[in-house]
């Protein structure tokens, strides 16, 4: 549901344009240095100024109830929160009975019998991953010696460069991208397989973050192309280094030393400003609805500290069970 990880564990909270959005971190280490300056960095780049994205500034100063006394952790769970300041609900209440295309506004009211939050989606909201990029934070210092990066490498099916970007913005529409995240030093032996390979529990977490539409590991779906002879990765080394890494650093469900590298999908945001078309749960009829408000041309360009947290999150999670085997 709202969980994720087993000995690592977050436990994510909040709507949209509710009072607060958090994360509440269990299975921390004590003695993990951590305050709210840890936190400024990765927050800023999950919303940065810049063109084509949302106007919607929220300060996103951690608020840490539990957990960390005198800047270290405890071992107790790290309740962490945000405050809502800049919502502006005043666009969505004319759309609580006209379900915005390719949001989860017509599948959150079947569901949930029409007492969900319709504002800004609610718990379906991109908002939410703030508190993911939090837990990211301190996953990062568990993890420590393993670097992640990821980056926007495709916009909009063109090159990820400033002359494209500036294109695309040019359009009254949005747009997907694709980003390629890579963890170097990565040790061997991550992963529990068989349904919690290292595969399948990142993949798990991925496409839980709004917008998220494909994952490939290494050479991914080229790799059905490729013969035996041409996608094995051949071992050159006793710590398992390989030539290649088509495999994206991970053998039976499990790390195998080699840098953890995968490349995700993600769509188009669902809000823009022309015209579409909806049914009106209210009156059954088909209706034309213009979208106002603010919203993101590129929200890929604010995806990549968040890929980076829940990878971290993963391997934190995976380090600390795979501990328990010694």
């Amino acid at each position: 549901m709202n969980t994720f990880g087993n000995n690592f564990r977050v436990e994510i909270f909040g709507e949209s344009h509710g009072e607060i959005v958090g994360i509440l971190i269990d299975g921390v280490p004590p003695g993990i240095r951590m305050n709210e300056d840890d936190f400024s960095n990765d927050l800023k780049r999950r919303n940065p100024r810049r063109e084509g994205i949302t106007d919607r500034k929220e300060k996103d100063i951690p608020q840490i109830k539990t957990g960390i006394f005198n800047d270290k952790t405890t071992g107790a769970p790290v309740l962490i929160y945000f405050k809502n300041e800049d919502a502006d609900s005043s666009k969505y209440e004319d759309l609580k009975n006209k379900p915005r295309p390719g949001h989860a506004d017509f599948t959150a009211y079947k569901k949930y019998r029409g007492y969900n939050d319709y504002r800004g989606g609610g718990i379906f909201s991109g908002r939410l991953t703030t508190g993911l990029v939090a837990a990211g934070v301190l996953a990062k210092k568990i993890i420590q010696g393993i670097n992640i990066k990821a980056e926007v490498i495709s916009v909009g099916g063109l090159d990820y460069n400033k002359k494209n970007i500036d294109k695309l913005l040019e359009k009254d529409d949005s747009f997907g991208g694709i980003i390629e995240c890579r963890a170097t030093n990565t040790p061997v032996g991550l992963g529990e397989p068989f349904f919690d390979s290292a595969e399948s529990v990142l993949s798990h977490i991925l496409f839980s973050i709004p917008g998220i539409k494909g994952v490939e590991f290494g050479a991914g779906f080229d790799s059905a192309k490729m013969k035996g002879s041409e996608f094995n990765d051949e071992i050159i080394d006793e710590a398992g280094k390989t030539a290649t890494n088509n495999a994206g650093g991970i053998n039976g469900g499990i790390t195998n030393g080699n840098d953890l590298i995968f490349r995700i999908a993600v769509r188009p945001a669902s809000s823009i400003s022309k015209k579409q078309n909806t049914i009106n749960l209210k009156t059954g009829k088909n209706e034309e609805i213009k979208i106002e408000g603010r919203h993101d041309k590129l929200v890929v360009l604010r995806m990549p500290v968040i890929i980076e947290a829940v990878t971290a999150i993963t391997l934190a999670d995976l380090k600390i069970t795979s501990k328990m085997h010694d």
